[in-house]
């Protein structure tokens, strides 16, 4: 009884930014992960329910990015009229049935649908949570704030193949999903005791031509692109598809400026550390997750490992990111964000580029080694780049700013898997097509020769960040950190300086 005390005082005394950081951390790290690990899971998932084709398996993914595309852009909104407090733990409390729902799942088609429901709470938990994230941390220590969001959108991705491959393993799919649930409900109840609400009291009506513009220009732009790689670019639903979603999105722009308060706040782009910072974000991310695809394909594919031991060769990334993340969150206020972002970004594509010179009996080290240094280099990129993105965005528009940045992040990683995916089907299309001319014992390296081009094409993306990063105006970003530190600590010195007058 005096140990759960205990724990209830030290629980209570926690500082409010330990709360919310907690709350977003494992929150996020669930939310994240799930994608991985449900794409290690897909095989399994297609022969217990008698659904192999890939057509069919690829709506389980479809599903939760349709979902995703709706409800993302309205997030800032409803987070704004709403409560982020009640809005995040709605979110969380959707994503946590969702889970259970789909560990029950019986054919392709309820697990699609119940996908659709956790793609409800998973497109409003990032945004939201991101706005209470920022709240919470003045912002000089916006920094510290950026740190943290960095621990699961890096950690995630890593650790999901090795978990989602050993719990199909050991277990079954449906624990992928269960596992979500004691998480979730400890999180939400968590959150339900220690969260305090914030809402934003203007009154701004909800703008419904930008919630059915913004859903349709983002779920046709990632059907398409999620479609390219089973139907290939020339595909007429393809080429639909992006057309309505290109159409889409024109017409969103356009209502933007009749709309007093638009749902994606499109203004905020007129600040031009916010636009740097975004462009910036579109290459990053690319080269980020289109590698973090492509390894564990070329792991499994072409060397035949098991899930485990591909996610045992991953997992070095993100250790590297928490070797130097500490130091970047104190080299930020000296140097700022241009010149971490152009020397991270450029020194994780000249690492990248020894992936060129690898073979299909390449030591795994190898990989071991280019995924830790790459992650070292991912330290100065993420953390910076969200701190920078949101320094110049005042407090009430936090919300909108996190809607846009999160809907900018989900269309890159859709947009490079789609590119990077038809470059290496191509590849290994013409391996195909020659495999009658192949010596047995060559086929491997020729299997492997096709991942050079998508290899290639991620450090590409990583220096043309490094290039946008230039365009950051860091003496914009610094003096506003700086302002706002100074004013932060004449605050808290004032009562101390003050004169007694007693």
């Amino acid at each position: 009884m005096s140990e759960r005390l205990g724990l209830r005082k030290r629980i209570s005394s926690m500082s409010y930014q330990s709360t919310v950081a907690t709350v977003f951390v494992v929150a996020m790290f669930i939310d994240i992960m799930d994608g991985t690990i449900v794409n290690t899971a897909l095989p399994a998932i297609g022969k217990d329910l008698h659904h192999g084709t890939p057509s069919d398996l690829a709506w389980i993914i479809l599903g939760y990015l349709m979902s995703l595309a709706i409800w993302i852009p309205a997030s800032g909104w409803l987070g704004d009229r709403f409560g982020t407090k009640k809005i995040f733990l709605f979110a969380l409390l959707m994503f946590t049935v969702a889970s259970a729902l789909c560990g029950t799942a019986d054919s392709i088609n309820q697990l699609t649908l119940y996908r659709f429901l956790q793609g409800i709470g998973g497109g409003m938990m990032t945004p939201v949570g991101t706005t209470m994230l920022y709240h919470a941390y003045p912002p000089h220590l916006r920094q510290r704030a950026s740190s943290l969001l960095a621990i699961p959108a890096l950690l995630a991705p890593a650790s999901g193949p090795l978990l989602g491959g050993w719990i199909t393993d050991a277990w079954s799919w449906r624990w992928i999903f269960y596992i979500n649930v004691p998480l979730g409900v400890g999180v939400f109840l968590f959150g339900a005791w220690r969260l305090k609400e914030y809402q934003h009291h203007a009154e701004n009506k909800f703008d419904p031509s930008g919630f059915i513009l913004s859903a349709l220009a983002l779920a046709s732009i990632l059907y398409g692109l999620n479609r390219v790689e089973l139907l290939g670019w020339r595909s007429s639903e393809v080429i639909v598809s992006l057309v309505i979603g290109l159409v889409a999105s024109i017409a969103l722009v356009i209502a933007n400026r009749y709309v007093k308060e638009p749902l994606l706040a499109l203004r905020l782009f007129k600040d031009k550390v916010f636009t740097a910072t975004n462009v910036v974000s579109v290459f990053a991310t690319g080269s980020f997750f289109g590698l973090i695809l492509l390894m564990p394909l070329m792991l499994q594919g072409v060397r035949h490992l098991s899930p485990g031991e591909s996610g045992l060769t991953t997992f070095t990334q993100a250790l590297g990111v928490i070797a130097l993340s500490p130091f970047s969150r104190k080299l930020y206020p000296k140097l700022g964000p241009r010149p971490m972002l152009f020397f991270g970004l450029s020194l994780a594509g000249m690492i990248m580029l020894v992936l060129l010179s690898t073979h299909v009996d390449s030591n795994l080290w190898v990989y071991r080694g280019v995924l830790f240094g790459r992650g070292l280099c991912w330290a100065f990129v993420f953390s910076p780049l969200q701190a920078a993105a949101f320094s110049q965005v005042s407090f009430s528009d936090t919300g909108r700013a996190s809607a846009l940045f999160s809907t900018q992040r989900q269309f890159a990683s859709s947009l490079s898997i789609a590119v990077l995916i038809s470059l290496l089907v191509t590849g290994l299309d013409k391996v195909t097509a020659q495999i009658s001319t192949i010596p047995l014992h060559d086929v491997p390296e020729h299997l492997y020769n096709a991942y050079r081009g998508p290899f290639f094409l991620t450090c590409l993306m990583a220096f043309a960040g490094a290039i946008a990063a230039l365009f950051i105006d860091n003496d914009k970003v610094l003096a506003v950190f700086r302002e706002r530190e100074a004013a932060q600590r004449a605050a808290a010195a004032a009562p101390a300086s003050a004169p007694d007058l007693s």
